[in-house]
């Protein structure tokens, strides 16, 4: 098989327009390109053009479960392929363009070209995807009009290619028409690979962003706040935990990233749950017995991403206290910004009542969270 044609690229600049057109006719032809990105460099090609399974095959050698990954320019290439919910956003602002693939499940609504796309990349219902920092490899993903899989190049030793020459000898560049040489690889390691979806926040592969990080991105810590933190704050607290869970079908919020507190701005620590707080809780099989009022401390409230209070005097006090620029993070727990009493000294079936009112105000945020 003749060598590929070599056209050089800077090592992090946009390919003039020949080479842009060249390769981008390539793609679209069906033919794999060698693509440097600022990890690796990979054998590149059409998901579902005539010889995708046969370049997908060479390249992952004697592992076949070996993942491909859809790379795209941007996130709004991104979200024609897969749902973006607000955990996968926050780690697209964070950390893409770069060296991230995130894993996770296709939408169900891709049909034709698009499911063409991702039944090769998906593996029991989940695809790799990425948007690469490099950008020259960005011009040329913007400039197709189709996604392109990727799978990155390596030696026979498993050592990634790092530079246009070790991707020439890699396994499978033999297949590939096309090197695009961009020097060494500015990173010189793989991406990061993180399984996100409903039930599983999974790092497949270590890189540069570590776990801890991407967990504290993905996920929120989230505070309510009331008086005494004995009764609205609690169950705000109870409710918004249970919906995060249902809403990531995972029992364990914190593996998720996700903290959910609550507080008081004249609370003292260490009381319990007001009788018809946890009556009203229990209602919903929720154990509210073990529930410790804490006061809202400013220096505490500062670290929190989300702080919702239950009422606009709540509010009032809680900025009062915190450092110009709190304002963005301190809202109330209505979306339309109305209070929600306090049901304390009433009857079972005003904190029944109330605790319906909160959980409806949880179910419209949670979207926001999750």
């Amino acid at each position: 098989m003749p060598e590929p044609t070599h056209l050089s690229l800077p090592e992090n600049g946009a390919p003039d327009a020949e080479t842009l057109r060249t390769s981008v006719d390539a793609l679209g032809a069906g033919r794999a390109v060698i693509l440097p990105t600022e990890t690796v460099y990979g054998l590149a090609f059409r998901p579902d053009g005539a010889d995708a399974e046969a370049f997908a095959a060479a390249t992952r050698g004697a592992d076949p479960g070996r993942p491909l990954t859809l790379h795209r320019a941007s996130a709004e290439g991104l979200a024609e392929l897969v749902e973006l919910p607000a955990m996968t956003a926050r780690l697209l602002d964070r950390y893409v363009p770069g060296p991230l693939t995130l894993v996770t499940r296709p939408v169900e609504r891709a049909v034709g070209p698009l499911a063409d796309h991702l039944r090769l990349v998906s593996h029991e219902g989940w695809a790799g995807l990425r948007i690469p920092g490099h950008a020259g490899a960005a011009a040329i993903l913007e400039a197709a009009a189709f996604p392109v899989a990727v799978v990155s190049l390596e030696g026979t030793d498993g050592t990634p290619a790092r530079t246009a020459t070790e991707a020439a000898r890699a396994r499978g560049a033999e297949l590939a028409t096309l090197l695009l040489d961009a020097g060494a690889a500015s990173l010189g390691q793989r991406s990061t690979a993180v399984a996100l979806g409903r039930g599983r926040f999974e790092i497949l592969r270590e890189g540069i962003v570590g776990a801890e990080a991407l967990q504290s991105t993905a996920g929120l810590r989230i505070l309510f706040v009331c008086t005494g933190n004995t009764c609205r704050s609690p169950m705000a607290e109870a409710l918004a935990r249970r919906a995060i869970q249902d809403a990531i079908g995972h029992a364990e919020e914190a593996r998720f990233g996700f903290e959910v507190r609550s507080a008081g701005v004249y609370a003292g620590p260490g009381a319990p749950a007001s009788e018809n707080a946890v009556t009203a809780m229990a209602d919903r099989g929720i154990d509210l017995t073990g529930h410790s009022s804490r006061p809202a401390i400013d220096r505490e409230v500062q670290g929190f991403d989300r702080v919702y209070c239950l009422t606009r005097s709540h509010r009032d006090a809680l900025l009062s206290v915190l450092p110009p620029g709190a304002a963005s993070r301190v809202e109330l727990i209505d979306p339309d910004g109305r209070d929600v009493p306090d049901p304390f000294g009433g009857p079972l079936e005003i904190y029944r009542a109330t605790a319906d009112v909160i959980e409806e105000f949880v179910r419209r945020r949670t979207p926001e969270w999750v």
